[in-house]
C-alpha cells in the first residue's frame, strides 16, 4: 500500500501509473453502477443519460459519445474530485482505478470525449441487453483498485 501525504504525492503516484482510467465516487457507493435515483433516472443501476437505450428500454445501443465517465489525466481527475466534494460536502471521496493493462469485456471500449482530451467514456460498441451491460460493469468494478479518502488532499 502506497502512503500519500499531499496532493503532490498523489500527482506523482498517478504519473507513475502510466495510462489509467479513474472514477471518483462517494465512499461506499458502487464504482460502476448507481444505487439510488439521486443522479437521475436509471435502469438496473445504469443512468439513462449515460447510455443510449432502445425505446423498449431492454437494450443498450452503441454510441461513440455516450458511456460511463472516467478521467484519464490529472487535471480532469482533480476537477471531478472537487465536483464530487461540492455535491457531497459531508462524505469522503474514493478514487477507483483501472490501469491500461486491464482488458475490457467484449462489446465495451474507452473512447475519448470529443470535448475534453482527459475525459473518456466507457462506451458500448455492440447492441446488448441491459443485463449483459450490468454484468460487464460489475466485472469491471470487481477489477478496479481503490484509493480511499482522497478529499484530504484537496482541502
Amino acid at each position: 500500500m502506497t502512503h500519500l501525504n499531499s496532493v503532490n504525492d498523489l500527482r506523482e503516484y498517478i504519473k507513475g501509473l502510466g495510462e489509467f482510467r479513474a472514477r471518483p465516487i462517494v465512499a461506499g457507493q458502487h464504482p460502476t453502477l448507481y444505487i439510488d435515483h439521486s443522479q437521475g433516472a436509471m435502469i438496473k443501476g445504469i443512468r439513462e443519460k449515460d447510455y443510449l437505450f432502445s425505446p423498449c428500454k431492454n437494450w443498450v445501443e452503441p454510441h461513440e459519445q455516450m458511456g460511463l465517465s472516467f478521467s484519464a489525466g490529472w487535471n480532469h481527475l482533480k476537477d471531478q474530485i472537487k465536483l464530487k466534494r461540492k455535491w457531497n460536502k459531508d462524505k469522503s471521496i474514493d478514487i477507483n482505478w483501472l490501469l491500461a493493462s486491464f482488458e475490457l469485456p467484449a462489446g465495451l471500449r474507452f473512447v475519448q470525449d470529443t470535448r475534453d482530451s482527459q475525459h473518456y467514456l466507457l462506451t458500448v460498441t455492440e447492441r446488448m441487453t441491459i443485463d449483459a451491460l450490468v454484468a460487464k460493469l460489475l466485472m469491471i468494478a470487481d477489477r478496479m483498485a481503490v484509493y480511499p479518502h482522497v478529499e484530504r488532499f484537496l482541502k
